[in-house]
């Protein structure tokens, strides 16, 4: 894939945006009563206040509570709120009585991107990268919600654009500061595991309509929402009740199922205790919905019920390929010999196992309640604590973002985050990579073929299917199926763009 050596964003939505701002650089900043750091002082410059001026694109929801935890710092004030649903201010209008509304981020930042130091971004999911980019763009700094991205080449473009713009970034999945992960972390270091070869990432997600059609009914759009703002990137479609806000997330064109939920929270750990890189290949097999007797349903646009993702990562300086199975849809592992009949594995419904030449280990979701095999080895076994904790663990997610993006870009803060774009982004791609599995998997071919009576008949065969898929991870690209390609990068809908 060609790059591009002009960094100019080239979007023609929030990139007008900034062109507008620098033509008209000399706008007053009324009406805020905090003025943003960098336009008091550049890199580094301490504001009287020391706050972190935030605007939050998703006023409801998981943005609300991300806004929250912001706020709660001590450190950052909530100058600006975006939502395509005027129902979705309530909480946050209370809260945050001074700040300024919009219900399209493209306004928001063309008139407010002076007047802020930093974005969070907490939308579905096909519209992360095109909010997280628009803001990268003007130096914001950008907080982004899980998955960071709705493809694999949105991941990629994210990830070097943090550096090219030179902003501190943060993706919310929060149980990559927490205390667990680096405890499984000193375990692993310490060798009591020895060569891990094997990972079971697990999850009772999707709580969620899945593996259904399409409605056929169109209700009246609610009043408050802007039905065309909300579908964004996506391409138009009729409203759906109940697709607002939340039953979005298991159709391809808005979510990313099941993985997209819970595997950055699931599958983090993994690739913080072995630093696992791009996967080598990905295989997948999916459970299929009955409509009537002997008749399979078919539905490509949304996510299947259950599925079973193995990927393939290349095992470092010599040791073996780790292979690590995700499973969703109440799905488990098998329960490993070492644990006793009664003890729960995980957290019940989620969790992770691994699986090592000289050892066991396991965890809850988010790396939580870390434990080794058999689990009375996890009080008995003591190896020193050589990693440093966050303050405040989880919690502590939100606020190292904060006092991060306060200290700039280069510092040691902005460097130390747990979950910056250098380790959101790769892991995105590889839960994406599960999603493209998916995907490859129901591809159809139809053919008319003639039986042996004489009679024509519609043949459907699936060649994405019962194959391993060969990844090229630098170039971003299937080596063995082209088809499965076209789930790298998504096409926008006429009017929006990545802009790179």
């Amino acid at each position: 894939m060609k790059k591009k050596t002009d960094n100019k964003p080239q979007d023609s939505g929030a990139n007008d945006s900034r062109r507008k701002f620098l033509r008209n650089s000399a706008t007053a900043l009324a009406g805020f009563y905090i003025l943003p750091r960098h336009v008091l002082g550049g890199t580094g410059y301490t504001a009287p206040s020391d706050k972190l001026i935030i605007a939050g694109v998703g006023a409801g929801g998981k943005g609300e509570s991300d806004l929250w935890n912001f706020y709660q710092s001590g450190k950052a004030e909530i100058a600006v709120l975006c939502d395509v649903d005027e129902r979705q201010f309530k909480k946050s209008r209370e809260r945050y009585p001074k700040a300024k509304i919009y219900k399209d981020y493209r306004e928001m930042l063309e008139k407010e991107g002076k007047n802020v130091d930093a974005v969070s971004v907490s939308t579905p999911d096909h519209m992360h990268a095109v909010i997280a980019m628009a803001a990268m763009q003007l130096n914001k700094h950008v907080y982004v919600q899980k998955p960071l991205t709705h493809d694999i080449y949105e991941a990629r473009k994210l990830t070097e654009a943090a550096h090219r713009y030179k902003v501190v970034t943060q993706m919310g999945n929060q149980g990559a500061s927490g205390d667990g992960v680096r405890q499984l972390m000193e375990w692993h270091n310490a060798g009591l595991l020895g060569d891990v070869h094997t990972i079971y990432c697990y999850t009772d997600r999707p709580v969620w309509p899945q593996g259904i059609a399409w409605s056929a009914q169109k209700p009246p759009i609610p009043q408050e929402l802007d039905w065309n703002l909300w579908q964004g990137t996506a391409p138009y479609k009729d409203y759906v009740e109940g697709l607002v806000p939340f039953n979005w997330r298991g159709w391809w064109d808005y979510g990313t199922g099941a993985l997209g939920d819970m595997a950055c929270h699931i599958m983090a750990p993994a690739f913080a205790v072995l630093n696992l890189g791009y996967p080598l290949s990905a295989e997948c097999s999916v459970a299929t919905r009955y409509v009537e007797p002997w008749r399979k349903a078919f539905y490509p646009e949304s996510g299947p019920v259950s599925s079973h993702i193995i990927l393939t990562f290349k095992g470092e300086k010599g040791k073996p390929d780790v292979k690590l199975h995700w499973m969703d849809g109440g799905i488990q592992p098998e329960r490993p010999p070492e644990l006793g009949p009664n003890e729960v594995m995980g957290d019940g419904g989620n969790g992770a196992i691994f699986i090592g030449t000289k050892g066991k280990m396991m965890c809850a979701t988010y790396g939580k309640d870390p434990q080794l095999l058999p689990t009375s080895r996890t009080n008995q076994v003591k190896v020193p604590k050589t990693l440093a904790r966050v303050p405040n663990g989880d919690n502590g997610h939100y606020a190292a973002w904060v006092e991060a993006a306060i200290a700039g870009y280069n510092s040691e803060k902005a460097k130390n985050l747990s979950s910056h774009f250098d380790i959101a982004g790769p892991l995105t791609e590889s839960v994406l990579m599960g999603n493209l599995a998916i995907r490859s998997y129901d591809i159809q071919h139809k053919e008319k073929k003639v039986d042996g009576n004489g009679k024509e008949r519609e043949n459907i065969t699936y060649p994405g299917r019962y194959i391993k898929l060969m990844w090229d991870g630098p170039n971003m690209r299937i080596t063995n199926f082209d088809e499965a390609n076209q789930f790298v990068k998504r096409s926008y809908r006429e009017g929006w763009s990545l802009g790179v």
